[in-house]
């Protein structure tokens, strides 16, 4: 079983940003529907995109709603670009493993693989 952590840090501002996050969740959805150990995590401005990804309306809500169970968000970035409130409201765990912000360093000790959108 693959162990990996699939970071999101895209912006919401461009189609090209559009592009990361969908590859993001394609690639964590590929690997959940394998069975494979899969967390997705929103890290600095990528934050923003949780709030948007729950609006019902969004034409990737339904991917996202399906990754819920696999994803986390940093809880100092999500602060920071002013969504924590909809992080909270979307249910997505706020991870704060280091000075606020999720650690790389631990998914990397505990065998993640980590690729980056």
């Amino acid at each position: 079983m693959n162990k990996v952590f699939v970071l999101v840090l895209a912006d919401t501002e461009t189609k090209e940003a559009l592009g990361r996050v969908v590859n993001a969740m394609q690639t964590a959805k590929e690997f959940k529907d394998a069975g494979d150990d899969v967390r997705l995590v929103f890290d600095g401005a990528g934050t923003r995109w949780i709030g948007e990804l729950g609006s019902s309306e969004h034409k990737y809500h339904g991917l996202f709603a399906s990754l819920k169970d696999r994803a986390g968000a940093c809880s100092y970035c999500a602060a920071a670009f002013g969504v924590k409130s909809a992080v909270e409201q979307q249910e997505v765990t706020l991870l704060d493993e280091f000075d606020g912000h999720p650690s790389l360093r631990r998914a990397v000790s505990e065998g993640y693989q980590v690729i980056s959108f």
